[in-house]
């Protein structure tokens, strides 16, 4: 099948349609419409019954860079893959950590194990805010040379360390095997 055919605009409806089916997938899992609080905000809190429930947050940052590495590894494997098709893989990984994201198992982890402890999943509109960082990041990719989003990624993760003391990579380390000085560092004790 030659993907070049397909029009761009074919390759959006996909996405979208994934995005959605993701969201069903999400509420099927008992994933809430928006914040419980009664409230839904662009912007939302980073810790606290708020965290992960508005359409944004300083976690959206992630799903950035997310976006920005999606884009290079399927560049990598799909050279000759058409932008649109990229994209739809690439929102196909991001449906797949959505849904794995909000799964009881990851989100106990995350209680259990990182300085996330009030943390129960993302809302069906942060995953929605999620996917919109990842395609952004994944712009950023696409348009911009090599070096400028590996600066990127450097700046968010420190921003994000600075800000919230949490990023990519301290969630990956607590997630795999926690380290106590780290987490009493994120608690701000």
């Amino acid at each position: 099948m030659d993907l070049t055919n397909i029009p761009l605009r074919s390759y959006v409806i996909f996405s979208l349609v994934i995005i959605g089916l993701s969201s069903l997938a999400l509420f099927l899992m008992g994933a809430p419409l928006a914040c419980e609080c009664g409230v839904v905000k662009v912007w939302g809190g980073i810790k606290g019954i708020e965290s992960s429930q508005h359409l944004f947050d300083f976690f959206t940052y992630s799903h950035a860079i997310s976006g920005i590495f999606f884009y290079f590894i399927i560049f990598i494997f799909g050279r000759r893959l058409p932008i649109g098709a990229k994209l739809a893989l690439a929102v196909l990984l991001e449906a797949g950590w959505e849904i794995l994201e909000n799964t009881e198992f990851v989100t106990a982890r995350f209680r259990e194990a990182t300085a996330s402890l009030d943390y129960g999943g993302d809302s069906i509109i942060n995953s929605v805010g999620d996917f919109m960082a990842m395609a952004f990041g994944f712009y950023v990719a696409h348009k911009v040379w090599i070096w400028v989003s590996v600066f990127l990624i450097i700046a968010i993760e420190v921003l994000m360390a600075i800000m919230i003391r949490d990023n990519i990579i301290l969630n990956l380390i607590m997630f795999i095997h926690p380290f106590e000085p780290i987490r009493i560092w994120q608690l701000g004790r």
